[in-house]
């Protein structure tokens, strides 16, 4: 009886080792990418001119959807930018 309440806790331990590791290892990513952004940033701290080498390093696409009618009649183009490591910042 013992023995099968042991073997219990003990896979409950290890799920429970696995799941926070998982989310320890997604945590390190997460901090690894800010800390390159971070770092890409400071690069182009002073940027005077953009070029197409700068937009090449910063961003990772451009998602440009259907055009709609504003409330004016004219066509508008929701745009959204997403920056390497980062993602999509709102």
């Amino acid at each position: 009886m013992l023995s099968v309440k042991y073997r219990t806790e003990q896979q409950q331990l290890d799920e429970t080792i696995k799941t926070v590791s998982a989310r320890l290892e997604d945590a390190k990513a997460e901090t690894d990418d800010a800390k390159r952004w971070v770092d890409l940033i400071q690069k182009y701290s002073a940027i005077d001119e953009l070029t197409a080498p700068l937009l090449n390093e910063l961003i990772e696409k451009i998602a440009v959807h259907q055009w709609r009618k504003d409330e004016n009649g004219k066509k508008v183009w929701d745009i959204e930018i997403y920056y390497r490591f980062v993602g999509k910042i709102d």
